[in-house]
């Protein structure tokens, strides 16, 4: 069998994943809404205008707690669905496979962030943080009222 690489690259290989691509699609949002980062892409959307500015909204906020590691599998989950939708109502019609409707960027985001949503923010995330730090106030706590 060959040798298989250590289980401790796991969690900090799922936290940098995690981080790249919350980055590049909240990057996607902070383009379509506001023309940074390399944008403007076309006629920014107006506010509430359906589908575009929502799927920018949801780019910029759930891409950026997807980045940071809060509230991460929701956030996930909703980036996946986005990215479902995007597919199938705005590139399925023009081919049947992703590398003939210009459908690829939508089909690996949806998995990617599907693989988010299932495995969880990794041990780089602000919630993984928060953890420790509740944990150490409530030992602290518990060793002050046992002295």
């Amino acid at each position: 069998m060959p040798h298989m690489p250590s289980a401790k690259f796991e969690q900090p290989v799922l936290s940098l994943f995690r981080i790249v691509i919350g980055l590049l699609f909240a990057c996607h949002g902070a383009v379509t809404l506001f023309g940074v980062l390399g944008g403007p892409h076309g006629q920014a959307p107006t506010a509430g205008q359906w589908p575009g500015w929502w799927a920018a909204v949801i780019q910029l906020t759930a891409g950026a707690l997807v980045l940071i590691g809060l509230g991460t599998r929701p956030a996930a989950l909703l980036c996946s669905g986005s990215m479902a939708y995007a597919y199938f109502v705005h590139h399925q019609g023009d081919g049947l496979f992703p590398l003939e409707n210009g459908g690829e960027g939508a089909v690996l985001f949806c998995w990617a962030f599907l693989l988010i949503a299932a495995l969880g923010p990794g041990q780089w995330s602000l919630t993984a943080l928060l953890n420790r730090l509740a944990c150490r106030r409530k030992e602290v706590s518990t060793h002050l009222s046992n002295a």
